[in-house]
């Protein structure tokens, strides 16, 4: 029987041992208890962090000053750590070890959340690896060694003998190393196949099956070695998400997160009502993303959308100011110019309009879609207009629109790119930029309706809109009062035990 006293004193011990340095590679699960209000919390603060990471590293080259100091600001805002900090100064904010505790545990919710697929795998330790090189350049030589240490990377360091008779090789083939800088710093010895980025690169003296590496560079092993780590992890968590999903507490929780957008939430309109009928087809033109101008265009032209379609594109006007009369009007006039008549819309599509509006059903005020929705969402199949068509689309498709709609051929090739590195909102963002002729679009796109505030902003003469209340993150329904359900997650190690 473990005592509670005891098994407080072995977490302790535990989390000291854990959280010793501001870095680390997640090798153990958390142990302790959680509420479910700060489980929330710690995973959608990550998941704005890793947003952060994404956007800076696509529109500024990673490492630069200007990526360096607005990554900084962000692990400052959400108080994460990020370097080693001196004890003897007065710290504002969470103390350092919450802010590592909560590193530790956010990181392995969003294990739970991004280990169901491979592309949410694949973004996910993209975000985590850039995120884990950021943080250990930060590091300073000792917290460095101490890392390497901590996590069993013995790699050898040549002897002062060995380097002498390799100086003209360390010199030659070492990027930034001098001969005299050679005798100043450590040279690992490492076996060629764990530095196979280096050797690429020809950053390296190799010889008889071993690189040697200086100080600097260690960084691209260790970066190896974590994303390694990481990918054999999600892929052993992915197992035990049966466990997990017999949660009720968190089943919805983790699918909300993995499709999660944390900015706005524009389904609360002060100017329901403003936007006329006759706008519509101009703000089209305009001031729509291209998923959005995309279903507008399909309606047009062949009087009727799937549901997926109405779904998506229904929410975006409601989301944009279309009441429930004008929406009625809107699709009923469309839909009668095809093969449905007024009387069969009334009995099939009538009911639907009225329930995204929380006039039906449960009546729910459905919230429009954002990117990640549109993205990971009900996949559009054969005569579906619905999705994202940069993410959805052929190339060479996606490149005939863009042509169509007057993209340069050069921003056209950096809209493919983007594309072809997997980062759709940021294709999108750039296709913002080229259609109202901004060099930079200074937001970070993650909903098609806040494409439409900031091209009305823009074609407006950049007056903003009056500023609101920071939006709270959506939280899981409660469940039912006749079933007490506990707040509080127990032994938070357990979802990770068979991984």
């Amino acid at each position: 029987m473990q005592f509670p006293s005891r098994r407080k004193r072995l977490i302790n011990n535990a989390q000291e041992e854990m959280y010793g340095q501001p870095i680390q590679f997640y090798g153990q699960p958390p142990i302790e208890n959680i509420s479910l209000s700060e489980f929330e919390t710690f995973a959608v603060e990550r998941l704005k962090l890793l947003k952060t990471i994404e956007n800076l590293g696509v529109s500024y080259v990673k490492q630069s000053e200007h990526y360096a100091r607005k990554l900084e600001s962000e692990f400052k805002n959400l108080h994460f750590p990020y370097r080693e900090v001196d004890d003897r100064k007065v710290q504002t904010g969470p103390s350092e070890f919450e802010k590592r505790r909560k590193d530790h545990i956010s990181h392995f919710i969003l294990r739970l959340a991004y280990c169901q697929t491979e592309d949410l795998r694949r973004w996910f330790i993209q975000q985590e690896v850039d995120l884990f090189r950021f943080r250990f350049n930060e590091l300073g030589s000792k917290q460095k060694l101490e890392f390497l240490h901590r996590n069993n990377l013995q790699y050898d360091t040549i002897n002062v003998e060995e380097k002498k008779t390799l100086l003209d090789k360390l010199v030659s083939s070492s990027y930034a190393v001098s001969g005299i800088t050679v005798e100043e710093q450590d040279f690992y010895k490492v076996p060629f196949q764990d530095a196979l980025d280096l050797v690429r690169t020809r950053k390296v003296y190799l010889k008889a099956g071993y690189v040697y590496i200086p100080h600097q560079d260690i960084i691209t092993i260790v970066i190896n070695d974590f994303r390694t780590r990481l990918s054999k992890a999600l892929a052993l968590t992915a197992r035990s998400l049966p466990i997990v999903h017999s949660d009720e507490r968190l089943q919805p929780l983790l699918n909300h997160l993995s499709h999660a957008y944390v900015g706005q939430d524009y389904s609360i309109q002060k100017n329901v009502g403003k936007i006329s009928l006759e706008q519509i087809d101009s703000l089209s033109g305009k001031s729509f993303p291209l998923c959005m101008k995309q279903l507008h265009q399909s309606l047009r032209e062949n009087h009727h959308l799937r549901h997926g379609g109405r779904m998506q594109y229904g929410l975006f006007l409601k989301g944009i100011g279309l009441s429930l009369e004008q929406a009625l009007q809107f699709w009923r006039s469309e839909f009668i110019r095809g093969k449905v008549d007024a009387d069969k819309f009334d009995k099939q599509y009538a009911y639907s309009i009225r329930h995204m509006f929380g006039k039906e059903g449960r009546r729910a005020d459905y919230t429009p879609y954002s990117c990640m929705k549109v993205i990971l969402s009900n996949m559009p199949s054969q005569g579906d207009y619905h999705g994202c068509p940069f993410r959805h689309s052929d190339p060479e498709l996606l490149k005939q629109k863009l042509q169509v709609y007057k993209v340069s051929p050069s921003g056209i090739n950096q809209i493919l790119e983007l594309v072809k590195g997997m980062h759709y909102q940021l294709a999108c963002q750039k296709y913002f930029e080229l259609t109202h002729n901004v060099e930079d679009a200074n937001f970070s796109l993650n909903h098609p309706n806040q494409y439409f505030v900031e091209s009305q902003r823009l074609l407006s003469g950049g007056v903003r809109e009056p500023k609101r209340e920071p939006e709270t993150p959506h939280k899981t329904k409660a469940p039912s009062a006749a079933v007490e359900v506990p707040e509080v997650i127990e032994d938070l190690d357990s979802f990770f035990q068979d991984a």
